[in-house]
């Protein structure tokens, strides 16, 4: 995924007028998809000139791909932090659930964001998905496969597990007026994330089969190398 040049001006100025069009750029483009964002109003959203947003971004299609990527690299973020061997499977895979249901909290416009892409097809993350996702879900496969060979989890195809806690999670954004509505209310509250994050884990738990702690700085990096060999060996 081609990345925006944010380096034209340094310092804390640059951070804070890039961060502040991105989140208006994540709510512009959720609400009327890239065709039907402008930047006369993202630059309304982010109270900001329309020449600032070109200045640091040189184009619509250029905030668009990042703004994908700065959602897509957060993400990445809380697997690397949750599912690894540092952790047992129940604290990680909780930690993880934990995580993307807060995104799904407090910025639902990001996932939405991202389901506007994938059902436009997705030309703007297609590298990301075949190459740095592709290879991200087969490094989170070795640590199941370290898991189940320590006898802590059951035997399960990690890309499809992964698949299952996607959808789950994401479903609390993207189809937040839907659950709302059957639970008789206009918005989903704290309360009910808890409730799904209880009851997510109700099913991750069927598979896992202690919470003793783990592992070792030493085994830790063995599973890097294996995770390294394996993208060296994939064909380019």
């Amino acid at each position: 995924m081609k990345k925006a040049d944010l380096s034209r001006e340094p310092g804390v100025p640059r951070r804070n007028n890039t961060q502040q069009i991105l989140n208006a750029a994540e709510k512009i483009f959720s609400a009327y998809g890239f065709a039907g964002a402008r930047v006369d109003d993202i630059a309304k959203a982010c109270a900001l000139p329309k020449a600032n947003i070109l200045y640091y971004f040189g184009s619509k299609e250029e905030l668009y791909r990042a703004t994908l990527q700065r959602l897509l690299v957060g993400w990445l973020a809380d697997a690397d932090q949750w599912i690894s061997i540092k952790h047992t499977p129940i604290v990680g895979l909780e930690g993880y659930v934990r995580a993307k249901m807060e995104f799904s909290r407090s910025r639902p416009d990001a996932s939405r964001l991202f389901m506007h892409e994938l059902l436009a097809g997705g030309e703007y993350v297609r590298v990301f998905l075949d190459s740095t996702l592709r290879e991200h879900v087969e490094q989170k496969a070795l640590v199941f496969e370290y898991w189940h060979k320590e006898g802590l989890c059951a035997p399960v195809n990690a890309p499809h597990f992964l698949f299952t806690l996607w959808s789950m999670t994401q479903a609390y954004a993207d189809m937040q007026v839907q659950f709302a509505a059957v639970l008789g209310r206009r918005r989903l509250n704290i309360t009910d994330f808890e409730t799904g994050i209880s009851t997510i884990m109700q099913l991750v738990g069927a598979i896992c089969r202690t919470s003793q702690p783990l592992t070792s700085h030493k085994q830790a990096d063995t599973i890097q190398q294996k995770a390294a060999t394996k993208r060296n060996r994939m064909p380019q």
